[in-house]
């Protein structure tokens, strides 16, 4: 156990098959610093695998939970395109800040650990996941939201 997590820790993102897991947990529901009505959270990405396992820093803001729910639509809609002739592929949070996420959205489903910011490395992990897992990360997303507060408001549905 990472004895720096907080009590209050929650798991923001699960996404996981019954081998391996890509999730991301903040490290506490208190906010790092708050800027302009945008609260800044630490944060960390965690795989989980038979072959490795590792933590790395990734800060996110408020408004990059609302990018994570449109995120979700915009896989959510590419499922539904049956002629696409590459995988649909989005980052989370935006890349250059910290440590991010890389969907791929191909079958099976590629979820990359990126810390081009400190390390460079990048932990690749497949994912079969089942058909529920977009209900499911929304069910996640609602409740970080709840949990969060404030600036941490819903625009399921809106297009950037």
């Amino acid at each position: 156990m990472d004895t720096n997590t907080q009590p209050d820790a929650i798991e923001l993102i699960r996404l996981a098959d019954p081998g391996q897991s890509v999730s991301v947990c903040l490290r506490s529901t208190e906010p790092t610093l708050e800027s302009l009505g945008v609260r800044y959270y630490d944060a960390e990405a965690v795989v989980t695998s038979g072959f490795v396992n590792g933590t790395v820093y990734l800060g996110f803001d408020s408004e990059d939970l609302s990018d994570w729910g449109r995120l979700l639509d915009a896989i959510e809609e590419a499922e539904q395109e049956a002629d696409l002739d590459e995988p649909f592929t989005a980052d989370w949070p935006q890349s250059g800040r910290t440590a991010y996420l890389r969907f791929l959205s191909d079958d099976p489903y590629v979820v990359e650990v990126r810390d081009g910011t400190s390390t460079g490395i990048v932990v690749s992990v497949p994912l079969d996941m089942g058909e529920e897992w977009i209900a499911e990360s929304r069910e996640r997303l609602a409740a970080a939201r709840a949990a969060l507060g404030g600036g941490a408001e819903d625009h399921r549905g809106a297009r950037p």
